[in-house]
């Protein structure tokens, strides 16, 4: 995912209010990964067969979670994602933080950018491409909670 700046997306108002620029950055953060595990049949760009690669999303404040070589479903098994733990790296991030989030099956690049013919899905990309938009939009969903 590509470094942008967040405090050249957010609105002024919010660096004015106590705790929105915190609030933005981790409402928003959370609907980039909402968005990238947002399987088809939802509208979302991420094929979901037995749930493996989605359930294989890690995040992280320190480095990007690696693809691990021979990851991939048992025969048979479906999987389901737990937004618990990426939901702890979110709440605990400081506003000054680098939030990684990582797909680890082995086959997640062949999804995300595509492989023997079949094109990418682009769950990952597409989804941070739209930070600034996805940014603005949490600013204005916050402003009107807050009735400014």
């Amino acid at each position: 995912m590509a470094k942008l700046s967040f405090s050249a997306a957010v609105a002024n108002w919010v660096e004015k209010v106590e705790g929105a620029t915190e609030a933005v950055f981790k409402e928003a953060s959370q609907a980039i990964v909402e968005e990238m595990q947002t399987p088809t049949g939802e509208g979302g760009r991420m094929r979901i067969d037995t749930g493996f690669l989605r359930a294989s999303l890690m995040a992280s404040t320190s480095a990007m979670p690696p693809i691990v070589k021979g990851k991939k479903p048992a025969d048979g098994q479906s999987y389901d994602f737990d937004f618990g733990s990426i939901e702890a790296v979110i709440a605990g991030a400081d506003i000054g933080d680098t939030l990684y989030f990582g797909y680890t099956a082995e086959y997640a690049g062949f999804r995300e950018y595509g492989a023997n013919g079949q094109a990418g899905d682009g769950f990952v990309r597409l989804a941070a491409q739209r930070w600034p938009a996805t940014v603005d939009r949490v600013a204005k969903d916050l402003k009107s909670r807050l009735g400014l």
